[in-house]
């Protein structure tokens, strides 16, 4: 990621963290209706499950200037989520329910360089949590 992106995405989620209830709503609701099957995943009160993607959202956000300092708490997470069933599979379709959260919570604020920073924000700490739970071999494909 470029020094833009990084700045990119932190001052585009400044926006988003006011709203990050209804953004966690939204983003649980549109993984549910694109991927049906990963509900069996989560817990049937989701309250404490939003406040925790919102949370982890903002360290990474905030870490992104300086990324080695997420990367431990990524690779636990990435682990974590292989004992709750996650899959590499699941990887894309979960940042591809991201970016369509921030594009409806951003509205006309969500710009094509934006979407750029986001999604190579997301790319790069996906492929880093793929390989760290999975190996290097999954995190390529």
């Amino acid at each position: 990621m470029t020094p833009e992106q990084v700045n990119l995405v932190q001052q585009s989620f400044t926006k988003v963290a006011p709203i990050s209830e209804q953004a966690a709503v939204l983003f649980y609701d549109r993984l549910f209706e694109v991927a049906p099957s990963v509900k069996a995943m989560f817990p049937a009160d989701m309250t404490e499950q939003r406040k925790k993607l919102m949370g982890t959202l903002a360290v990474v956000v905030n870490g992104l200037g300086d990324l080695g300092s997420v990367l431990p708490a990524a690779s636990a997470l990435a682990k974590r989520h292989v004992s709750y069933g996650a899959k590499p599979e699941h990887y894309p379709v979960v940042g591809g329910t991201l970016l369509w959260t921030l594009e409806k919570g951003l509205g006309e604020a969500w710009t094509p360089e934006i979407a750029d920073a986001w999604t190579a924000a997301y790319g790069t700490l996906s492929g880093y949590m793929i390989s760290e739970a999975y190996g290097s071999a999954q995190a390529a494909e």
